[in-house]
């Protein structure tokens, strides 16, 4: 397993700016890689803690976390939930929040510091970053490419591209819903477009759930139920029609 960011003592923890949030379910063959990826912000001494936010596992989940000197905790299942749990414990005067089968590219340490050197604690914006799969192909190029278009020119970068913001930025926006679906939609648009920022570094993701239910009809899928929650349906009902 890869080595996670090392744990940074209580003397350290106001040097250090960056509480990255995790939400987990059964993530135990995905999260090693995840925790990995953040070794460039540890050499940067940027990290001031990992919350792993656990909704149930049944596969080590919890033990990988543990390893890798991650801050645990647990929280009824659902992203929103997880995701407002975790940010409620962070110490960090910023919060990175990731999904637990993406792995940042080598550069995100860098745009992520210069992002907080320039907005600093107070400052309202939040930051994303650039979509990849795990996966070559035209499929993922094109899926991936309409992805950091939407995210782009709409303002509307899902949570699998990750979410870099001050904690007092999310706080006055009342931070992730704890609904199960459309939770991290629903943040961005309080941020709203001109307030984010796309970095350039990448956010590989795992492609599991396109390859299962296939490209096209995933991809519609999501259009479709992004289209339904604008015109007035409830992520409780969209969940439904998701499962």
């Amino acid at each position: 397993m890869g080595q996670g960011p090392r744990a940074i003592t209580g003397s350290e923890m106001s040097a250090a700016p960056l509480t990255i949030v995790i939400p987990t379910l059964n993530a135990a063959s995905q999260l090693p890689g995840c925790l990995a990826a953040l070794t460039p912000g540890r050499f940067r001494d940027l990290i001031a803690e990992v919350i792993v936010v656990d909704g149930g596992s049944e596969d080590g989940t919890r033990e990988a976390a543990a390893a890798a000197g991650c801050r645990l905790i647990e929280a009824s299942k659902g992203r929103g939930t997880q995701l407002r749990a975790g940010a409620e414990e962070a110490a960090g005067p910023f919060l990175l929040f990731l999904h637990a089968d993406t792995r940042l590219g080598e550069d995100w340490a860098k745009e992520a510091e210069a992002f907080m050197t320039e907005a600093g604690e107070a400052g309202e914006r939040a930051a994303f970053f650039q979509l990849a799969f795990d996966e070559p192909g035209e499929s993922a190029r094109r899926t991936a490419g309409l992805a950091n278009w939407r995210a782009r020119t709409l303002g509307l970068p899902y949570g699998d591209q990750g979410l870099l913001i001050p904690k007092r930025f999310y706080d006055s926006l009342g931070g992730y819903p704890e609904e199960p679906l459309m939770e991290d939609v629903a943040l961005v648009r309080r941020i709203g477009r001109k307030r984010l920022t796309a970095f350039e570094s990448w956010a590989v993701t795992s492609a599991e759930r396109y390859r299962r239910g296939g490209w096209l009809k995933t991809a519609l899928r999501n259009l479709a139920l992004l289209t339904l929650y604008y015109l007035g349906a409830t992520p409780r009902w969209l969940a439904r029609h998701y499962r």
